[in-house]
């Protein structure tokens, strides 16, 4: 097995490991922090402060490397302009996390936590990618037969 696929398993093991201890996976903890007007839960927005301040310690310590641990080179995504598929995007992505108070991380974390109630999750986003998918090929086919 390749050390970076050891890596990534470990990475998500760790990953999910911190959904859990931070209750992030739990939906009712996420919908707390949506609901402002209400029974306000402020844990969320501590856990996004400490992810920020360990993205900003990880960038400035990539600036002095040549490379990551295990690949020859850094993968540093390209800036892409704000369009409709972004905002739209954006859009659904908010709406389902304050309807399920998951999104695809404690998702996934909840079909071994309590799997009655992520599979419907899980399944409506797996569905959700496939018609993306679909009308994507469709709306850029039909673009490219237009030229």
């Amino acid at each position: 097995m390749k050390l970076n696929y050891v890596a990534s398993f470990i990475s998500g093991l760790l990953f999910g490991a911190g959904l859990v201890v931070s209750g992030m996976a739990n939906p009712q903890r996420v919908r707390g922090f949506l609901d402002i007007g209400g029974a306000f839960d402020p844990t969320l927005a501590f856990v996004m402060m400490g992810a920020l301040l360990i993205m900003a310690l990880a960038w400035r310590t990539q600036k002095k490397l040549s490379h990551p641990l295990f690949s020859t080179s850094f993968e540093i995504p390209k800036t892409m302009p704000v369009d409709w598929r972004l905002i739209s995007g954006a859009i659904l992505f908010g709406v389902g996390w304050g309807l399920a108070g998951l999104c695809p991380g404690p998702a996934l974390v909840g079909l071994v936590l309590a799997p009655k109630k992520a599979i419907l999750f899980v399944g409506a986003m797996i569905l959700g990618m496939g018609l993306y998918r679909w009308v994507e090929q469709r709306l850029f086919s039909k673009s490219l037969n237009q030229n």
